[in-house]
């Protein structure tokens, strides 16, 4: 969105601060005290001085300072948080002066205000759906399949089909990441959260009506009031300081800034406006402005002074038109950091030579040696990144099997130290973006040296199992071997053996299988797997885990322009489930191997449990809902789930709503270091109710998998122990943690680049939706066929009035239709929470953007009789009461 020029009359850069602009990084609306003077000598700071090292050492030490990572609320760039460190509601930063120059995720210490001058929250305001201000932040890795990762398409095929929403094969943390890049913000949960209308991101920064400092705190309910605080130092700038937007003239053309500088707008709101050198931009810019004004361009903070509300800056480059997939890509891929260059000589020379490449004949005597053995993949139709296989032998008894996973050795091909390692080390983790991958690993290493490619010999680690039909494990073995993976299966090519158990699948229907082996072999291998999968399945959800299974959005892409032809929602299948199950258990196993072997320095990984005043918020909003959930534990929640709702059409769309609100609390995943917590307790991965897992499945796209494939090496005497303390391998996993949530963004954001353009070109679109929150002015809804959540604005609408009121303890919205016809009636329209409603999608002018709007019901529709019905109940109920 691009803002109005701020006017500026100021003869330096430094003390630029006199002036705020309408999206201006000063004080906080409302804050007069921010508004420089014009003073004498030098011009008042803006913002306060950073605290010293040895200061904020000491304050977190007696616990005056807080530190955490800086959230800012993406439609009220305003509004900043972090983590409150009792797990209570997050602490609250209001305004970009007590954000003190620090950026989104970035590392920050802050120190709390007094209590009259802390957030009060009102129970009828807006300010409660900006509660945690997270960008989607779901849980990254619970997609429950791995979607298609790679987009090499068959020739015969025009199309592109690609249905990557998430990279993980396993359903780690109990649900999918939502499809919706789109979701603005984790909401308030609480059913009634009247709005004063539409935010303008681009128009002047308004105090939220819920807060006023100073106030007098003494009279308001500890639960209405939310601790904030002011940023004393940034500990570490995690925010990559680059950003996407567009140049302005500065307006003045009589100052002598307009002679030097010209404005940087970033096209995200959280990234302060930024002056750049006139010497950084196009030669015609100054002279034709218009020219530019949808031109892309890339903008780095090198600068921020204290008595300055914009920061200065450097141009990178200009690339391209704005709304266009492959300039808004590289904008996104920059804006999180992500190193999408091509790897160096010296990274490529760390890798064989000569291809292809022989297995040397010293390996097999240090391997066991599984290449007669019935192995073969099963990913994504256009996987070329095969890092895992699956084998699955009847033993004699007929009721055991001996059932192996065996995952690419590629700690073999990148030597710890060398320039590939620390390359490696530092992208962390591959990138799926819609339309193409960015590899943590050179490709000649993740397509054909390390991809465990059909009939060809690889290197692998093992661990295999000796399992009963019921999923019982009898003995565990692990181990470096080599297999020679006998055919490449699809997805859909092991459902279709899953489906057709007794049948015989066509050879013309299956890819080539190695003449060692027969396809029935491979069917009854599948079947074996899916039988076993099943009940292993079965037994860890008995056990308490946890699944919240949320719509994943997958594309068809045209082959010559690249540009999105369809969307559809991906379905997860039992063949998905049959791999995820053997991910999940090879990386159990692993956890308890590494964690017995080097108890201070395993690489693990933990899932906290939720947030505890974003749950409550859950437990309040079911019972006004009169949901029976039950929140106790992740078993728990996980039954309530499976069980509270029938199979009809209504009843599934009340559970995706519901799903998408739970998974609302659920926090992040996150590599750990065991010698660095001490409390095992910590250790708990809440949404698989098991005390140890780590990441060993994947390590061709996540370099933690490398780290703890190095371990297991060692564990086993294959190799020395890593020589790293406790602390240098609990710095790799939080750089690990950092890039895969940036991954994670990048992924979101890709997604919703796409959906935006498929709006734009082939819009608008139609679907039925359901109603997950309402405001007094506006009402979100999660739109079913996509898989999007958008809000509908009540002055966006043909209405002749809207009413808004509870009825009971729900929030109901009445909307009135003006008639189409002078001689019809006005239609009436109540609208509350799981209202099944039909919405239009369609593109603004303004490029990327597009807004859902309401389709006008026919009289006693469905859905409205059902609402009013509902209604009707609960004010009887509300009578009797």
């Amino acid at each position: 969105m691009s803002h109005p020029d701020c006017r500026l009359n100021l003869g330096s850069l430094r003390g630029v601060s006199s002036v705020v602009g309408p999206r201006g990084v000063g004080a906080s609306p409302g804050d007069k005290k921010s508004k420089n003077k014009s003073t004498r000598g030098k011009k008042k700071s803006i913002f306060e001085n950073y605290m010293s090292e040895e200061e904020v050492s000491e304050g977190l030490k007696r616990g005056t300072l807080i530190q955490g990572v800086l959230r800012i609320n993406p439609k009220k760039f305003h509004e900043a948080f972090i983590p409150s460190p009792d797990g209570d509601r997050d602490i609250f930063i209001d305004g970009v002066v007590a954000r003190n120059r620090a950026l989104n995720g970035d590392l920050v210490v802050v120190k709390l205000l007094p209590e009259e001058q802390w957030k009060v929250i009102k129970p009828e305001s807006s300010d409660k759906e900006a509660e945690g201000a997270y960008e989607s932040d779901l849980p990254e890795e619970l997609c429950g399949s791995r979607l298609q990762r790679s987009l090499k398409g068959h020739n015969d095929n025009p199309n592109v089909i690609v249905e990557a929403q998430c990279d993980d094969s396993d359903s780690e943390e109990g649900h999918g990441s939502t499809p919706d890049v789109l979701v603005d913000g984790v909401r308030k949960l609480a059913v009634c959260v009247p709005e004063k209308g539409k935010e303008d991101a681009g128009g002047p920064v308004t105090k939220d009506e819920s807060t006023s400092t100073p106030q007098d705190t003494s009279a308001v309910p500890e639960k209405l009031l939310q601790r904030s605080a002011k940023v004393v130092s940034i500990v570490e700038k995690k925010h990559s300081r680059a950003a996407a937007g567009f140049l302005k003239l500065l307006t003045d053309k009589n100052s002598e800034l307009f002679r030097k500088y010209a404005l940087f707008s970033p096209s995200d709101h959280r990234v302060p406006r930024i002056y750049v050198p006139l010497k950084d931009c196009p030669q015609e810019f100054v002279t034709r402005p218009k020219d530019y004004a949808n031109t892309l361009f890339i903008c780095r903070i090198v600068d921020w002074k204290e008595d300055s509300n914009f920061a200065l800056g450097q141009l990178a480059k200009s690339l391209g038109q704005a709304g266009e997939i492959e300039p808004e890509t590289e904008g996104i891929l920059t804006e999180y950091g992500v190193d999408f260059s091509d790897f160096s000589s010296e990274v490529l020379e760390c890798l064989p030579q000569s291809l292809p490449w022989t297995i040397p004949p010293e390996e097999f005597s240090k391997r066991r040696d599984l290449r007669k053995d019935c192995i073969f993949t099963i990913d994504p139709s256009t996987a070329r990144d095969l890092d895992d296989a699956l084998s699955c032998k009847p033993l004699a008894d007929g009721n055991t099997y001996e059932v192996g996973v065996h995952i690419a050795d590629v700690s073999y091909f990148v030597p710890e130290g060398s320039e590939l390692d620390q390359v490696a080390a530092q992208r962390a983790t591959s990138v799926y973006l819609v339309q193409k991958v960015v590899p943590m690993l050179p490709r000649v290493l993740c397509e054909e040296l390390c991809s465990l490619n059909p009939m060809t010999d690889k290197l692998t680690f093992s661990v295999i199992w000796t399992l009963t039909s019921e999923g019982k494990i009898l003995s565990e073995w692990f181990g470096r071997t080599i297999i020679r993976s006998c055919t490449k299966l699809s997805y859909e090519h092991a459902q279709s053996m899953i489906e057709s158990p007794t049948q015989r699948i066509p050879e013309e229907e299956l890819p080539p299988i190695s003449p060692e082996h027969t396809s029935e072999e491979v069917h009854q291998a599948v079947l074996n797997l899916h039988r076993i999968a099943k009940e292993l399945r079965k037994q860890r959800f008995l056990d308490g885990a946890l699944r919240l299974d949320q719509l994943k959005l997958a594309f068809t892409l045209d082959h010559d322009t690249g540009l999105p032809q369809g969307c559809y929602i991906y379905e997860y299948r039992d063949s998905n489930k049959l791999v995820e199950e053997f991910m999940l258990l090879a990386n159990m196993a692993v956890a308890h191997r590494i964690y017995r072997s080097f108890p201070e320095r395993a690489l693990l990984r933990r899932h906290p449990p939720p947030q505890a005043k974003m749950l409550n918020d859950l437990v309040e909003f079911c019972d006004q809902m009169g949901l029976s959930m039950d929140f106790s534990s992740a078993g728990a929640l996980n039954e309530s789930l499976t069980k509270i709702f029938g199979d009809d059409k209504y009843s599934l769309a009340r559970k995706e709503v519901l799903t998408n609100m739970c998974s609302r609390p659920m926090q992040m995943a996150l590599y750990f270091c065991s010698g660095v917590l001490r409390d095992e307790v910590q250790f708990q991965h809440y949404a698989l109710n098991v005390p140890l897992y780590t990441h060993f499945t994947s390590p061709i796209r996540r370099f933690a998998d490398v780290m703890v494939h190095r371990l297991l090496a060692a564990s086993l005497g294959h190799s020395v122990p890593p020589d790293m303390e406790p602390g240098a391998v609990q710095k790799r996993a939080d750089h690990c943690n950092d890039r895969r949530m940036a991954s994670k963004r990048v992924q979101e954001l890709s997604t919703s680049l796409f959906f935006a353009v498929l709006v734009r070109e082939s819009g608008p679109l139609e679907s039925e939706a359901m109603v997950l929150g309402v405001l007094n002015q506006a009402f979100d809804v999660l739109v079913l066929r996509y898989g999007v959540q958008k809000r509908i604005y009540c002055n966006a609408l043909p209405l002749r009035s809207h009413h808004f009121q509870r009825v009971g303890k729900k929030p109901v919205l009445t909307l009135t239709w003006e008639p189409e016809d002078t001689e019809q009636e006005p239609v009436q329209q109540v609208v509350t929470i799981f209202s099944l409603v039909e919405v239009v999608l369609r593109a603004e002018a303004a490029a990327l953007k597009y807004s859902a709007l309401l389709k006008r019901p026919g009289p006693g529709g469905p859905s409205d009789l059902q609402d009013q019905e509902e209604c009707d109940r609960d004010r009887d109920l509300e009578q009797e009461d």
